[in-house]
C-alpha cells in the first residue's frame, strides 16, 4: 500500500496542472499554484516534479502516448463519416491538451527539449492525414493526385495545429473554457474536412455538405 501513495500524488499533480494550464495558459501558472490547488506543500510537489519543466514534460509524454494510440485509426477510414469521426477524435485529444497548442511558441522557446518531439508529432499527424486521404481516394471519394494529397495533408495539419488559436482570437475570454469544448472541437473538425470539398465528385460533395450540416456547431458566444 505504501508504494501507491507517491504514484497517486504524482498523478493528481499532473491532472491539476493540466487543468490549470488549459484554463489560464502554462506561462501564467506557477508550480506553487498547482500545489495550492491540491492543498499540498510546494515541497511535496517538488519531491515528485523538481520543477514546472518536469510537469510539462510528463504531460507532453501523456499527450504523445495518446496520439500514437489514435493515429493508426486513419487506416480504418472507409468513407466521409469515418473521416469525420477520426478528425473529431483528433480534435478532442487536442482539446484535452490544449495548453500545448495555445502556448506552442512560448513552450518551444522555454523548453528546448520539446523541439524535436513536436517536430515528430507534426510528422506523425501529417503521415496519418496522408493515409486518410489515400483511403478516401482508393474508395473513390476523392479525385486527387499524389501531389494534391500531400498538399491537402499539410493544410489539414496546419489547421489542426492552429485552430484553437483562431478560436481564442475570436473570443479570448471564453473560447477555451470547458463549456465550449464540444463546439470548438466540432468546428475544427468541420473546417479540416471542408478542405476536401474541391476534390469531391458532385454526389460525394453533397454527402459531405449534409454531414457537415448535421454536426454544425454555432460560434462560441460571449458570456454576459
Amino acid at each position: 500500500m505504501a508504494s501507491k501513495a507517491p504514484r497517486q500524488t504524482a498523478e493528481r499533480i499532473l491532472a491539476s496542472a493540466l487543468g490549470l494550464f488549459n484554463r489560464f495558459g502554462e506561462p501564467n501558472v506557477a508550480a506553487t499554484m498547482v500545489a495550492a490547488t491540491l492543498g499540498i506543500s510546494p515541497g511535496n510537489l517538488y519531491y515528485h516534479y523538481p520543477g514546472k519543466e518536469d510537469i510539462v514534460s510528463h504531460l507532453f509524454d501523456q499527450f504523445q502516448h495518446e496520439l500514437k494510440a489514435l493515429l493508426p485509426a486513419a487506416r480504418d477510414v472507409k468513407d466521409l463519416e469515418d473521416a469525420w469521426f477520426f478528425l473529431h477524435s483528433l480534435f478532442e485529444l487536442v482539446w484535452r491538451y490544449r495548453f500545448l497548442y495555445r502556448d506552442l511558441n512560448d513552450l518551444l522557446g522555454k523548453y528546448r527539449q520539446l523541439e524535436q518531439a513536436l517536430k515528430q508529432v507534426l510528422s506523425d499527424k501529417h503521415a496519418a492525414f496522408l493515409i486518410l486521404l489515400n483511403c478516401l481516394s482508393d474508395k473513390g471519394w476523392l479525385t486527387q493526385n499524389p501531389t494534391e494529397r500531400d498538399s491537402s495533408a499539410t493544410q489539414m495539419l496546419v489547421m489542426l495545429t492552429w485552430w484553437l488559436s483562431y478560436e481564442y482570437v475570436q473570443n479570448p475570454r471564453h473560447a477555451l473554457e470547458d463549456a465550449n469544448a464540444q463546439g470548438g472541437v466540432s468546428r475544427g473538425a468541420q473546417q479540416v474536412l471542408g478542405l476536401l470539398l474541391p476534390y469531391l465528385q458532385a454526389q460525394a460533395k453533397a454527402q459531405l455538405l449534409a454531414l457537415l450540416q448535421m454536426y454544425n456547431a454555432p460560434p462560441c458566444a460571449e458570456a454576459t
